[in-house]
């Protein structure tokens, strides 16, 4: 593993207004070549989170697909967060995982916040993916995600005996202000419990929906202590995560050897 340059992008996304927020957010990340590995953008980046989105949904072979993809390679960076995408017969929330080199790799949010009716719209995604960026394994979710640990949790890798299945967790949301502080302790809890780092990434500003919006993006060491924390301003910032200092924090506390086994099934 090398150290990871990652770029926390919150943003005031422009309700149902995909172009808008494509010019929006490629201005905003534009600077960031040369400086950072990661580029996370918040969930549903396009349209905010609205369950109306929907009859606009954007296939694999739209335009967002095209500009995420361009993006990866213009920052040579990867670059990642989720879009409504009508894939066959259903739409999903959908985290892109674009790289530099023209590689694309998905996931589909699993838990639909039943709260706002996400699950009567949406279709759910099934398995949970890890991806690998200069030696990282990589933990990609979505929003409502964070309230599940046992969907969450980081386990030993049984095609590397040992090694635990990621080394960073990210967690990209339209999270509204009336529950930041349980964003902010979940975030918190799924670094100290999960022995990684985390990225959460979530809006700013106002949406279609009367909701508001207070950002609290953050990146949290393994001990759960913030490395950069946002407030509620758009803000891009860029933090590098030290690959020895967490090698070093599993070496010293190696909560691991006590976890208890257990298999995820994709239903």
């Amino acid at each position: 593993m090398h150290n990871l340059r990652v770029s926390i992008v919150q943003g005031a996304t422009v309700w149902h207004d995909p172009e808008a927020n494509r010019d929006y957010y490629g201005g905003l990340i534009a600077p960031l070549r040369g400086i950072s590995d990661l580029v996370v953008l918040p969930e549903t980046f396009t349209s905010g989170f609205s369950n109306d989105a929907i009859e606009r949904a954007e296939g694999m072979d739209g335009p967002t697909v095209a500009w995420i993809r361009a993006q990866a390679a213009a920052l040579d960076a990867v670059v990642t967060g989720s879009v409504q995408l009508r894939d066959g017969d259903g739409v999903y929330n959908r985290m892109l995982w674009a790289s530099p080199d023209g590689g694309l790799q998905w996931y589909d949010k699993r838990h639909l916040f039943r709260y706002a009716n996400e699950h009567r719209r949406y279709a759910p995604g099934r398995a949970r993916l890890t991806v690998e960026l200069k030696g990282w394994r990589i933990n990609p979710q979505v929003c409502y995600d964070l309230r599940f640990p046992v969907f969450c949790r980081n386990r030993f890798d049984v095609e590397r005996p040992g090694q635990l299945d990621f080394d960073l967790q990210l967690f990209v949301a339209n999270w509204p202000a009336a529950r930041a502080y349980a964003w902010k302790t979940l975030l918190r809890a799924r670094a100290i419990e999960n022995l990684c780092y985390v990225v959460g990434v979530n809006r700013v500003g106002h949406d279609g929906n009367g909701l508001d919006y207070a950002g609290d993006s953050a990146v949290l060491d393994f001990l759960g202590h913030p490395l950069s924390e946002c407030t509620d301003a758009e803000v891009v910032s860029t933090t590098t995560l030290l690959a020895s200092e967490l090698a070093a924090h599993r070496e010293r506390f190696p909560a691991m050897l006590d976890a208890d086994r257990f298999e995820i099934l994709d239903t």
